[in-house]
């Protein structure tokens, strides 16, 4: 046997040649120009964070201050212009809101992701780098996964925490609510917010050419428990994105077959659910789809004992009086949590409306430039090609696409890793058509500019089906 110092010696040559090809593996598709450090950060981060907020926040910050060094003044590019006018009325409406200190606190589900918005376009400023990054959200789903299964099937229970409680995973036995699945997001609209955003990434994964047979099965399993999983959840926003992605991530070639394929398998879920049908069709259709969908769908499994005043129609009724009564600078943040109550009888902490949650907080102004942000970002990459170009990048407009249409009639954002997923996804559909890259600091857009021309066109190991 060798001695001790010799052995010492081979592990550390070992361990250290193990980490070497890590880094090597995190330093592939670096953009041009963007901070070794802050790279490897940024996937750190996308991939820890459905599993940990604090931990995938400090990497993303160090990658934010890496990503925003050696750039011009943020103002320069018109869409930071329009967020920094946007947080110029949010400070200003903070003065004087009905709901104090809370309209202070809830800047903090704005403001800093204004400034992520535009650091973390350095790492996104290539098609390699954006799949790369849709890459890691997927894998860092698969904790979700695992935990909203054992939850359900071994009843699993938490608390469990790590690193003396610096994460902590909050699971509930049997699901929360129960009978839904709701992993380590400890509430299953959540959960089935982010399996919806991630959703994209494992089709494009699944539909990837030239993979081994082993990566194939692999993205199979993934894609069966992530579609599982959403299901379990019992969102019916996260069956709507589930539904969405299929045919965006396929593709428009796949559009003859694959959209009337879609419509005839929902006409006996539509005519299971929706009220006025015969009965001669009703039953039918029922006894074909599961009552777990068509009672989910139309509220049946509420036994119709839902008072009028906890439907979004009521609280969404109530928003726009609010809007009426205050429409310049809005109420403050976390205000309608304490109107709601007093005008209704019941508690409510959030419209179920991104834009009538802006414009009850902020004001008409602040959610038209918002949402007209975001319509902008998602119509301007469609039209320069990202919705119809390669597979990844179909697959990230659709994850935007995705979570945007979640915010029609739920607010997952106020998860902060929703959040900063949302604003990722954004700064990558900024960054599509425009050159982001540190190596010139420049926002130009144009048929070279990273994310069209050539990086439009479909590569040999991807499906266009």
């Amino acid at each position: 046997m060798g001695s001790p110092a010799a052995l010492n010696t081979a592990l550390s040559t070992a361990f250290g040649g193990r980490l070497a090809a890590l880094d090597r593996q995190l330093q592939r598709d670096r953009p041009p120009g963007a901070n070794p450090a802050g790279w490897r950060c940024f996937q750190l981060g996308l991939l820890l964070l459905p599993s940990s907020a604090l931990l995938a926040a400090l990497l993303l910050l160090v990658a934010l201050i890496q990503g925003s060094r050696g750039r011009p003044a943020a103002w320069r590019d018109p869409v930071n212009a329009l967020l920094l006018a946007t947080a110029l009325l949010m400070l200003l409406g903070c003065i004087g809101a009905s709901s104090g200190w809370l309209a202070w606190l809830g800047l903090a589900n704005w403001l800093p992701f204004f400034w992520a918005f535009w650091g973390f376009q350095a790492y996104l400023a290539s098609a390699a780098a954006r799949r790369r990054a849709g890459q890691w959200l997927l894998a860092g789903t698969v904790p979700v996964l695992v935990t909203g299964f054992g939850q359900l099937l071994g009843q699993w229970s938490g608390p469990w925490q790590i690193l003396g409680g610096l994460v902590i995973w909050h699971i509930k036995a049997g699901g929360n609510p129960p009978d839904r699945l709701a992993g380590l997001f400890d509430y299953a609209n959540i959960a089935g917010a982010w399996l919806a955003l991630a959703w994209p990434f494992a089709l494009a994964a699944l539909l990837q050419r030239g993979q081994r047979p082993w990566r194939r099965l692999t993205a199979l399993a993934m894609a069966a428990a992530m579609a599982a999983a959403i299901f379990l959840t019992d969102s019916r926003n996260a069956w709507g994105g589930l539904l969405l992605a299929v045919p965006l991530v396929a593709g428009p070639l796949s559009w003859r077959w694959l959209l009337p394929l879609l419509l005839l398998s929902l006409v006996p879920v539509a005519l299971a659910s929706l009220p006025g049908i015969p009965a001669a069709l009703q039953q039918p259709a029922r006894a074909l789809v599961p009552q777990s969908i068509w009672g989910r769908l139309n509220d049946a499994n509420s036994h119709g004992q839902r008072p009028l005043a906890i439907t979004r129609l009521s609280q969404w009724q109530v928003a726009v009086g609010l809007v009426a009564e205050r429409p310049w600078l809005g109420w403050g943040a976390a205000a309608f949590s304490v109107i709601y109550p007093l005008r209704t009888g019941f508690w409510h902490g959030h419209t179920h409306n991104l834009p009538l949650d802006l414009a009850v907080s902020h004001g008409l102004p602040v959610a038209l430039l918002l949402v007209g942000l975001v319509l902008g970002l998602l119509i301007r990459a469609a039209w320069l090609g990202m919705a119809s170009g390669t597979l990844w990048d179909r697959a990230w407009w659709a994850a935007a696409l995705v979570l945007t249409s979640l915010h029609a009639t739920d607010m997952p954002f106020y998860d902060s890793r929703i959040n900063l997923a949302g604003w990722v996804l954004l700064a990558g559909l900024r960054c599509y058509g425009t050159n982001c890259s540190l190596a010139t600091g420049s926002h130009v857009i144009g048929s070279q500019a990273n994310g069209t021309g050539a990086n439009s066109a479909s590569s040999p190991g991807e499906a266009r089906i």
